[in-house]
Parts: structure tokens; sequence; C-alpha cells
């Protein structure tokens, strides 16, 4: 067997469907809870079901960058898995990073040189630096988020200006961590897609803030990767 027939396989598959089927049980769970609970305070059916359509809508805009995502990792590591990371806890930069680390470790150059070497020994490596490098995020927002969050906060308003620079510098390195320091190095194309997207992105907001577009706003990752896929497919065509 090869990386990409154990991804994309059956058992895979079935393992996929049915932790995706408990999740969606708990969804329903808590919705008929919510549904109780609100009757119980006075609300009548028809503000319910206004709140569930409303809140339905809220979702499937911004899901449509999670899709595009989705086409981009299966590519990479095959469908039921990608389907299960992006639909749980997961995005996409955070799963092509560890996935990469884990072939980089493995010693292939790249999480594309493991996929076209298909090695299947490393299966077991990338589900689980894809999948437990994250649990250590979600234990800490359970254990130490509430602290966090009313530190922050109150060291934002106690030091005025400089707390608000600091907090986005904080933001600007997370941001850095994943993406622009390691594309830089990955080639020129890699270069020249991460400079594309990131003006794609700086039009969007140009233009929400112009034109007072704001529901563009629920498009700007979802076309930044869509946009992106294709610059890259242009900028290597071109420098090829």
């Amino acid at each position: 067997m090869t990386f990409l027939s154990i991804m994309n396989s059956t058992p895979l598959y079935i393992m996929v469907m049915l932790g995706l089927g408990f999740v969606f049980l708990l969804c329903v769970l808590t919705l008929r809870q919510a549904w109780q609970r609100a009757r119980e305070l006075g609300l009548t059916r028809e503000e319910i079901m206004g709140v569930v359509k409303s809140s339905a809508l809220f979702c499937i805009v911004p899901s449509l960058s999670v899709v595009v995502g989705l086409f981009s990792l299966q590519a990479m590591i095959g469908v039921p898995w990608a389907w299960f990371r992006l639909s749980v806890v997961g995005a996409v930069s955070y799963e092509l990073v560890a996935a990469d680390m884990a072939a980089t470790g493995a010693g292939y150059d790249s999480l594309s040189a493991l996929v076209e070497a298909n090695d299947p020994n490393v299966v077991g490596a990338v589900m689980l630096a894809m999948s437990l490098g994250i649990i250590g995020g979600v234990v800490a927002c359970l254990l130490f988020g509430k602290s966090i969050q009313t530190g922050m906060t109150s060291f934002r308003e106690k030091s005025g200006a400089w707390g608000a620079l600091v907090m986005s510098c904080f933001v600007m390195a997370l941001m850095a961590v994943f993406a622009p320091a390691r594309s830089i190095f990955m080639g020129p194309v890699a270069t020249l897609t991460l400079i594309t997207s990131a003006l794609i992105t700086i039009a969007h907001r140009w233009i929400i803030k112009k034109f007072g577009v704001k529901w563009l706003s629920n498009f700007v990752m979802a076309d930044a990767l869509i946009l992106g896929m294709v610059s890259a497919v242009f900028w290597n065509a071109l420098l090829s």
C-alpha cells in the first residue's frame, strides 16, 4: 500500500464518518437543549426559528473558505482525513504546517515530496502530528483561556496605546509563524503567490472600507485562497 491509498482507504472513510456522526449527534442534542431553554424563557417558535435561520445563513457564507481549503488539503493528504480535520478542529494553515513538519521530520524536503514518494511508513506520523499538536491549544484554552483573556484585557486597558501596540505585535507574530516566513524561502512561485494573496486581501479591505460593502468581508479568505491558487498556476507557468 502507498501513502495516498491508505489516506483514501475505505476503513479511514468509515472511521471518519463515525467520528463526524458523533459530533453531529452532539450538535443535535445541544440544539434540542437550547430550543427547550429558549421556550422556558418565553420565546415563541417564530422567534426561535428566526434565530436558527439567521445563524445558518451566517455560518454558510464563511464556510466557503473552509470548502476551498478542503479541496487544497485533500490533494495532499487524501479526502477523508482532510474532511475530518476541517470538520472538527483544524484550519488549513495549521494542518499543512503540521503535516509538512511530520514529512520533514521523516527526512523529506516537504509534504509535497512525501506525497510524491508515496511512502506509507509516514502515515501515522502525519496523522499524529496533525491531531496531537492542536490538542495542547484546546486543553490550554479550557484551563487558562479565561485568565489569559482577562489578563490581556486588563493590560491593554492599563497601558493605553502601548498596550494596543503590544497586542498588535503579538498577533503579527502569530501570523508570521504560519505562512510568510516559510513561504518566502520555498521558491519564487510561493513568494509571488503569497504577495498576490496579500494584495487580494488588501484590495478587498479597501473596497469594503471605501464603498461600505460589509458583506464582502465574509468572502475575503475564500477569494484570497481561490485567486491565490489561480495565481500560483500562472506564476508557475510563467517562471518554468
